[in-house]
């Protein structure tokens, strides 16, 4: 049996059809205190899922780990609320982890709703890798594996081990009795990154681009575009943290901001050129003005809520 997790935060629309497609299977949905009736569609539509009702916003990692703790299946498929299954997809994907032995992960191939094929498997993140993001490099010379190293999927034309997959769909085997957990510290980003590294230590992961799902990119991510980037930038810092050391996420840090200035840059001259009569182009301007100025741990605020959640349960 699979148990398919899929945490959801105000996206009823998204979630339905989400659930609509998945096969007979343990549906464990893990509302992060959505206030559009997520949690009641669920409910009333989907009455056999294993619904949980955060009271705060607990983020993707932490979400994730509840369904996980109680999640009854030999495997289980981590999916974002924006994404639908394609018929076979997830037998696909259990039929190949049942008859790789050494694979303890895999994930799909992800496709936007207009056809075109998203990148959700990687190789390791390295600082290069991000110099490479933030200098555009990757995007000028996009069939470089020297200045494009880190996502694979369009090179990937049939199965093929990586070092990542998304966790917008990510399925796990039990190892021993539990399945790998998401490293709290992570709020939101490259939370998959951190847990896959860790995960490749007990065993291979792989992408398999016959297993198709279809990904609204970003349509389950309720959170400012400028906001949605300083967690990243500070995902990817917190990674380098973890698993390298503080020089390492320090370098980390000044290429997201050199990323961000330059950014900054090419957008305010745009803007003055035009007189600032393009409100698209002020519009970037100010995006990246609030990322560069963005504070260095952007969960502070996250933090603040969860700590106050938490007394809050132990005073009651």
């Amino acid at each position: 049996m699979v148990s398919v997790i899929v945490v959801s935060y105000n996206c009823a629309e998204e979630l339905r059809r989400c659930l609509s497609s998945l096969p007979d299977c343990e549906i464990i949905v893990v509302d992060n205190a959505s206030r559009d009736g997520s949690a009641d569609m669920v409910a009333k539509e989907f009455p056999s899922a294993n619904l949980i009702r955060n009271e705060t916003n607990r983020g993707f990692g932490s979400a994730n780990n509840q369904g996980l703790a109680i999640a009854k299946g030999e495997f289980a498929l981590l999916l974002n609320p924006d994404a639908i299954a394609s018929p076979g997809a997830v037998d696909t994907l259990v039929e190949f982890l049942r008859s790789h032995e050494q694979a303890v992960a895999c994930g799909g191939s992800l496709w936007f709703p207009d056809g075109r094929l998203q990148e959700s498997a990687s190789n390791e993140l390295t600082l290069w890798a991000v110099l490479c993001e933030q200098l555009y490099l990757e995007k000028i010379f996009k069939r470089s594996g020297f200045f494009s190293p880190y996502w694979v999927s369009t090179r990937c034309k049939s199965a093929c081990k990586v070092a990542q997959v998304m966790g917008a769909c990510l399925m796990m085997r039990r190892i021993g009795d539990t399945f790998m957990l998401f490293d709290e510290r992570f709020f939101l980003y490259c939370e998959d990154t951190e847990l896959c590294k860790r995960i490749s230590q007990k065993g291979e992961i792989w992408y398999v681009p016959q297993a198709h799902f279809v990904h609204a990119l970003g349509a389950s991510s309720k959170v400012d575009r400028w906001r949605s980037i300083a967690y990243y930038n500070r995902g990817k810092e917190l990674f380098f943290r973890v698993h390298h050391n503080p020089v390492s996420s320090t370098a980390c840090f000044l290429i997201n901001r050199l990323g961000a200035f330059l950014r900054l840059l090419v957008w305010s001259i745009a803007t003055v050129c035009t007189l600032g009569v393009v409100g698209k182009l002020r519009h970037r301007a100010l995006l990246w003005a609030r990322v560069l100025l963005a504070p260095k741990d952007p969960y502070t605020k996250w933090r603040e809520v969860r700590l106050a959640a938490s007394k809050a349960s132990l005073d009651v």
